[in-house]
């Protein structure tokens, strides 16, 4: 009612301020003169699609059409009512498994924050499917290397809980980083706010540039891939999605 942010959700604001300056770093290069495609893959409550829906729109008053993805009806369902209730006729949400979305038309971004476990995979998996130019995401819960991985030579990273859990989310990140760039892009991972705003706080930021013609650095990609694979017997959703 005072117009201040409610103290318990200042984390969650100063995370969405962050990501924010993050994409207007870009814009301008995406700025063409017609209307951007954005996606927004696992927005739960939509607080950032939201702001950026208005940021693009409402301040920088260019056009936009941001379609947010989850996979809960009810919030969903919300989140359009809410739209609606603004007036922003850009802006659209559907009750829908990433797996199954198809694009009408170019996208320009991909963006994700904080989607669970192997839906960061399936996100980062159709952005470079689908020829996007600018990747942002902040992983979430990666569980899926942390239930396989075993390793006899480096057991020092394994053999105690929240290292091991730690280490699997620094390894799967690392890959997908690196995938990301035999994939034609070129990667940042940065933290994006401060520990003590959220711990989960690693932003994998990608864009895109013309296909590499250099097999020798896709082949030694491929070689620091599967060695770590091997040594710690995992492997990650993106891997098999991509050579699908």
């Amino acid at each position: 009612p005072e117009g201040r942010i409610v103290h318990a959700r200042f984390d969650k604001f100063r995370q969405i301020n962050r990501f924010l300056e993050f994409i207007e770093d870009i814009l301008p290069a995406l700025d063409r003169g017609r209307e951007l495609t954005i996606l927004d893959f696992g927005c739960g409550k939509s607080y950032l699609t939201f702001v950026v829906y208005y940021y693009i729109t409402e301040i920088l008053h260019k056009k936009a059409h941001i379609t947010g993805l989850d996979l809960k009806r009810e919030v969903m369902e919300n989140c359009t009512a809410l739209a609606k209730k603004y007036g922003y006729t850009g802006l659209e949400f559907l009750c829908m498994d990433v797996k199954n979305y198809k694009p009408e038309k170019q996208v320009d971004m991909v963006i994700t924050l904080h989607a669970c476990d192997v839906a960061t995979d399936y996100a980062l998996a159709f952005a470079v499917k689908c020829g996007a130019k600018y990747i942002f995401s902040v992983p979430c819960c990666q569980k899926e290397a942390n239930g396989m991985i075993h390793t006899e030579k480096f057991a020092i990273f394994t053999d105690y809980g929240l290292i091991k859990e730690r280490f699997s989310a620094l390894a799967t990140d690392a890959l997908r980083a690196k995938l990301l760039e035999k994939s034609g892009y070129a990667v940042d991972v940065v933290e994006f706010v401060d520990f003590e705003n959220s711990p989960k706080n690693m932003l994998i930021r990608a864009v895109r540039g013309k296909p590499s013609a250099d097999r020798f650095k896709a082949a030694h990609i491929e070689k620091e891939i599967a060695a770590i694979c091997e040594e710690f017997g995992i492997s990650i959703t993106l891997e098999k999605l991509l050579c699908e």
